[in-house]
């Protein structure tokens, strides 16, 4: 607090109170579930209900965080662990199939205060892999721990491992037989070309994500991301979202940003670290920078995908260039808002 501001605003007849709290940060979230094929004609009135009431549930509970005065990691982290539990969404409990199988799971966190990060990489028995990433950031002297490592990282945390078949569920289990009979036709009338095999995959089964960005009242973004990655995915595949500056960034008085799409693109054009450039460098709005790289960057290059962000004003950008993107919003004195398509 500038002593000479609040001596004059005490002159105006302003309380030291009021002082503060013009001068806290305007508490803002947002969280997404997802982007991809979402077709209208393809949900149940039932099946869209379910996940406006989870992305709600999320939504306010990291708000109500916020709202007490904490911290901005503490509401993404509370925030993606009720998408993490929920079979809805590729995270955690419904987490995609790899071609073996099994399931791999990734997650990132960002402070924005400290510029430190988390993360983790296929790890198969850990429930809710945005809290060991958090771990990471706060525990370990490294960024990003993997499979194996990670895991004994985690019981050094005093984590409890879970089966790797707590993942399972039915739908996609039934989505993975589909893209593994794809692949393997293809392969046969192409030459066993693996990488050709993969990308006639439907779109849907290449992304799928949560995640989640704040800023409190002090001022702080946060950034997180978790996955269970791609659908068939083989060799261990890592796709963005564990990776800080592609699917995962925050800096304070810059943005934050948690992306979910085809990973690979992703990576290779750092999607997230550019918007938040374009916003530091360029003086761009936080809306200018993610619609330039997920509107006009990544359709150039032929990726498919989405961005929640947020700048330091509590400002909000949701593009996507897919048919829709599962998200919610929540600003200051405002209700919850939840999209699934661009007409919400």
């Amino acid at each position: 607090m500038n002593k000479l501001y609040l001596t004059f605003a005490l002159c105006l007849g302003l309380s030291a109170n009021n002082v503060l709290a013009q001068e806290q940060s305007p508490i803002t979230i947002a969280i997404h579930g997802g982007a991809g094929t979402i077709n209208a004609a393809n949900l149940t009135a039932e099946q869209q209900q379910a996940y406006r009431d989870k992305l709600t549930e999320a939504v306010n509970r990291g708000y109500q965080i916020l709202e007490q005065g904490g911290e901005s990691v503490d509401a993404v982290k509370a925030a993606i662990n009720i998408l993490e539990n929920s079979p809805l969404f590729n995270a955690g409990l419904g987490a995609v199939y790899t071609f073996d199988g099994g399931h791999e799971l990734d997650a990132s966190i960002m402070d924005g205060k400290t510029m430190n990060a988390g993360a983790v990489a296929g790890v198969k028995h850990i429930k809710n892999p945005i809290d060991l990433a958090i771990s990471v950031m706060h525990k370990s002297p490294h960024v990003m721990l993997y499979g194996d490592g990670a895991e004994e990282f985690a019981l050094t945390q005093q984590f409890s491992l879970v089966p790797n078949n707590h993942f399972d569920t039915a739908h996609r289990y039934s989505q993975l037989l589909d893209a593994k009979a794809s692949i393997i036709k293809a392969e046969q009338t192409n030459g066993g070309d693996y990488q050709a095999s993969v990308n006639q995959l439907k779109a849907n089964y290449k992304y799928g994500t949560v995640g989640a960005v704040a800023l409190d009242k002090k001022g702080n973004l946060a950034a997180g991301t978790s996955t269970g990655g791609m659908t068939a995915k083989r060799f261990g595949r890592i796709g963005d979202s564990p990776v800080i500056g592609a699917g995962t960034y925050a800096e304070n008085g810059v943005c934050a940003v948690s992306a979910t799409g085809h990973g690979e693109y992703f990576i290779r054009y750092q999607v997230a670290g550019d918007i938040c450039a374009k916003v530091k460098y360029q003086q761009k709005t936080i809306i200018q920078a993610a619609d330039e790289v997920i509107n006009q960057t990544l359709v150039t290059a032929g990726g498919t995908g989405g961005v929640i962000a947020i700048d330091q004003q509590g400002n909000i950008a949701t593009p996507f260039n897919t048919q829709g993107m599962y998200r919610a919003t929540r600003h200051e004195g405002q209700d919850a808002k939840v999209m699934i398509w661009r007409e919400n």
